[in-house]
């Protein structure tokens, strides 16, 4: 299955003599690490709040003689998620109804799927998504590595509560009923939730894991996954780009690349996709967005779950890294992609267009 974190359209071929965007290291260990810093979102709390006029406004738009989209875009789309959270409250006492239920009642496809999604908590959407990739005849695994890479350790326990409470097992055990082998030994210690969050950079203990990887993997015939695993999965961000660094002046290659030659198939997926997010989630999400408008057909899911999960946390990042590697804003590739009031609800949470 295909990816996150490799897609061939944003692969140099060989021959080309050019280097990915992931390839270059220079700015690294001055980029904010985006794990921790979670405030450059497109959408937040609105001032002079008011949850009554709001859920009295949305009732109206929802009951009158047909429904007034352009209402619940403008009121969903320009609250914060606890802002969100209080008007579906408010909703609730006014008209004894739940929010989610009159939206799903009322509208359907892709625009019903968005509205539901930005009513919906950010830990129970995030819990959703997971439980949706396991359900049915086979695994999403590609859902199951962009959510469990990119997530800090907050966000992963705050899922894994919310897993727990709404099917009364816990993720790790589900996950393991689910896939195997080192993808699975890798999605648990990523659903563990246990990266450390020092900011210090042990500069010798970097060169020490660039080494252990360079030994586990590239130096030697066959791989030490379990070092890979145990080295990516529970290092802070900081003290990983510090040996990314090292491992780059060691091998002459980035680990990327070492491992996109050394693995295959979901466990290179994955761990591709948790180096990508410790040089720059934003840069990641923005490859993910690109790759659900390319080619035919929209992966509508995707891309609906990052511009949500995305808005508050770092969505004007995720903008100029999509600028950056497409030369397009991502405005107009939502524009020129979709259509009706899903188009008008994804351009509302995107904000401005960057095009200048």
């Amino acid at each position: 299955m295909l990816l996150p974190g490799y897609y061939p359209e944003l692969q140099p071929t060989k021959s080309a003599g050019m280097s990915s965007p992931w390839d270059d290291l220079s700015l690294l260990l001055d980029s904010p690490d985006s794990m921790s810093n979670q405030s450059r979102g497109t959408v937040k709390d609105k001032t002079g709040f008011n949850p009554h006029e709001d859920a009295a406004a949305l009732r109206k738009a929802i009951e009158g003689l047909g429904t007034n989209e352009k209402v619940l875009i403008d009121i969903l789309t320009q609250r914060s998620s606890a802002q969100r959270q209080q008007i579906c409250k408010v909703y609730k006492d006014i008209t004894g109804k739940c929010l989610v239920d009159d939206l799903k009642g009322d509208t359907d496809g892709n625009f019903e799927r968005i509205l539901v999604a930005l009513v919906t908590p950010p830990a129970q959407f995030d819990m959703q998504e997971i439980k949706n990739a396991m359900q049915g005849a086979g695994t999403t695994e590609s859902t199951l590595i962009e959510i469990l890479a990119s997530r800090s350790n907050h966000q992963i326990k705050a899922l894994s509560d919310a897993y727990q409470q709404a099917t009364g097992k816990a993720l790790t055990s589900d996950l393991k009923s689910e896939v195997g082998g080192d993808f699975c030994k890798t999605l648990i210690t990523l659903a563990e939730g246990k990266r450390d969050e020092s900011k210090n950079v042990d500069a010798a203990k970097a060169k020490a894991d660039a080494k252990a990887l360079y030994e586990a993997g590239e130096k030697k015939w066959g791989t030490d996954e379990g070092k890979f695993i145990e080295i990516l999965c529970r290092r802070s961000v900081p003290q990983l780009r510090q040996t990314l660094v090292e491992y780059k002046n060691l091998s002459g290659k980035t680990l990327q690349q070492s491992i996109e030659s050394e693995m295959s198939g979901d466990l290179e997926n994955v761990l591709v996709a948790v180096v990508k997010c410790v040089k720059s989630v934003p840069a990641y999400m923005a490859e993910l967005l690109h790759k659900s408008m390319k080619g035919a057909g929209t992966n509508d899911a995707m891309l609906t779950r990052i511009m949500v999960s995305r808005s508050e946390i770092d969505l004007m990042d995720i903008k100029a890294e999509y600028k950056k590697l497409y030369g397009r804003s991502l405005y107009s590739d939502i524009k020129s992609d979709t259509s009706g009031d899903y188009e008008k609800t994804l351009l509302g949470i995107c904000g401005a267009d960057d095009k200048a």
